[in-house]
């Protein structure tokens, strides 16, 4: 890969890390000033937050278009005969479980060692379903009461069962080809160039935001960072050691751990350059290819994979949401952890291949968790998002070559690694 091209791809996540540096000495250097009762002196830097508000507004508005349009015109577009179902049910499940297990994995970690030790401030705060049954916990998780409160960016995962459902329908009455596919397609492609052009403000905005959040907490959140970094990044690569030869192993068989580990290297490289899923599927179907992996099989997971398979995401939303709980003084019981997981998992399928792919997680785990208090919640998130993207990239992106193995054993049967390394020989 060319020096110029990894220099391309990083110089986005450069500018809004820089202009987050920036926004922070800003507000070290002029911080709010309290007299001995707590009354305010001086404002500081948190003058500078309503520049940083008008990017979060902005980005409210787009998020609901952009997950109807993305996720409808995904499933729309799918060819499902018998073999592609049963790839396409094994696929999903794949996804599924391995994101569960990594968000399982971030949560006892962080359970372990927080992130944040002490409350940055006592903030206004309600528990998810403190005051609901179970049954209508369960209810209020996956629908809306009717379809105005789909319009709303506090009902994303019903908005994403939506979407599904709608995807299906669509598939059945003449799929991509229909008036009402192209026209997701066509709305899909609309809505993220709208998000590029709102994404050229991201820098001044997140320059305020971080103003705003040093002025008033201090250097405590420099440390808290730091914490989540020394999480997230030995994880990451305990688990490509770990978890990936494992799935290899399961997956392949005699030969699966070492065939896995000659082939994964270069997506991984091409996943941490371009820090995009998407980008890095040729470079998987090629590796898939030369794996003996079946072209139907490589051709439906992998691309699905860009958009689906997010284990690195699971363990930043996990990260992310311990984060944001330490910041507002709640704590992180085991009674949270399936509420938790299933946002893990399920805010994944929401998130695009691309980086910075329109914040879609972050506005998913705001509306669970986080609604009374998202002006807080929100620019932490993806300030976490944008310090952990490249690692969380490679795992999400080559981590889809890896899965390959999983659906391969499924649908080709357990020996097909030793009946294509055979037929290679």
């Amino acid at each position: 890969m060319e020096k110029k091209s990894i220099a391309k791809n990083y110089r986005f996540i450069a500018l809004m890390l820089g202009a987050m540096i920036l926004g922070a000495i800003i507000g070290f250097i002029w911080p709010v000033v309290k007299d001995a009762d707590g009354n305010t002196i001086s404002a500081g830097a948190t003058v500078l937050k309503p520049f940083g508000t008008v990017f979060i507004n902005m980005m409210f508005c787009i998020v609901v278009p952009l997950v109807f349009a993305s996720i409808s015109s995904a499933v729309a577009n799918m060819k499902s005969r018998k073999r592609a179902g049963k790839i396409m049910g094994v696929t999903v499940a794949t996804f599924v479980v391995t994101g569960a297990i990594a968000a399982v994995i971030m949560f006892v970690l962080v359970k372990l060692f927080p992130p944040v030790l002490t409350p940055w401030v006592e903030l206004p705060h309600e528990e998810m379903g403190g005051y609901a049954t179970m049954s209508e916990m369960v209810v209020n998780f996956f629908t809306a009461e009717d379809f105005v409160g789909l319009l709303s960016r506090r009902a994303m995962l019903p908005l994403i069962v939506f979407s599904l459902l709608f995807g299906f329908a669509v598939n059945l009455n003449g799929g991509g080809d229909s008036p009402v596919g192209k026209f997701l397609e066509d709305l899909t492609n609309v809505m993220l160039k709208f998000i590029q052009i709102v994404t050229y403000y991201a820098p001044i905005a997140f320059l305020a935001i971080f103003a705003d959040l040093v002025a008033s907490y201090g250097s405590q959140v420099v440390e808290n960072y730091g914490r989540a970094l020394l999480l997230y990044y030995p994880l990451c690569f305990v688990y490509i050691f770990t978890a990936w030869p494992l799935f290899a192993w399961f997956g392949g068989g005699k030969g699966g751990v070492k065939t896995m580990f000659q082939h994964i290297a270069k997506p991984a490289v091409v996943s941490l350059g371009t820090c995009s899923s998407v980008a890095t599927i040729p470079t998987n179907m090629e590796e898939a290819k030369a794996t003996g992996i079946s072209k139907d099989v490589s051709d439906m997971v992998l691309p699905l994979g860009a958009t689906m398979h997010m284990d690195g995401s699971c363990f930043s939303c996990v990260l992310k949401i311990a984060f944001v709980l330490g910041v507002v003084g709640q704590d992180l019981s085991f009674s949270k952890l399936i509420p938790v997981v299933l946002v893990a998992v399920l805010s994944s399928v929401g998130m695009s291949g691309v980086p910075g792919g329109g914040y879609i997680g972050e506005y998913i785990i705001c509306s669970i968790f986080f609604p009374e208090n998202i002006d807080v919640a929100f620019p932490i998130l993806v300030a976490i998002g944008n310090l952990v993207d490249p690692p969380a990239t490679m795992i999400n992106a080559a981590g889809d070559y890896v899965v390959s193995y999983i659906v391969s054993r499924f649908v080709d049967g357990k020996d097909w690694l030793q009946r294509a390394m055979s037929k290679n020989a």
